[in-house]
């Protein structure tokens, strides 16, 4: 049986794109975490060093249908495996 976390990962993907990304910022800011100083700058530089990665050539993107099936398949397996739940 699927875990309550897995059906509704289920149903938030057949909600349309601009109400699955505001309900995903939502869900980040209820975490209330605190950035440590330096956090963002590296994240920037890391989203550029891999922009740049992507316009060269040097990698492939993954289509998002893609990953979606794949974050199910590991989520399902998760699931089926009674040591990791």
């Amino acid at each position: 049986m699927a875990t309550l976390q897995t059906e509704l990962f289920r149903e938030v993907l057949d909600l349309k794109e601009k109400d699955r990304a505001k309900l995903a910022g939502l869900l980040i800011e209820s975490l209330d975490m605190k950035v440590e100083e330096g956090v963002e700058a590296a994240w920037i530089s890391e989203v550029e060093r891999r922009l740049e990665e992507l316009e060269k050539g040097q990698v492939k993107a993954i289509p998002w249908e893609e990953v979606q099936k794949r974050l199910l398949e590991k989520l399902n397996a998760r699931n089926d495996d009674p040591v990791s739940s």
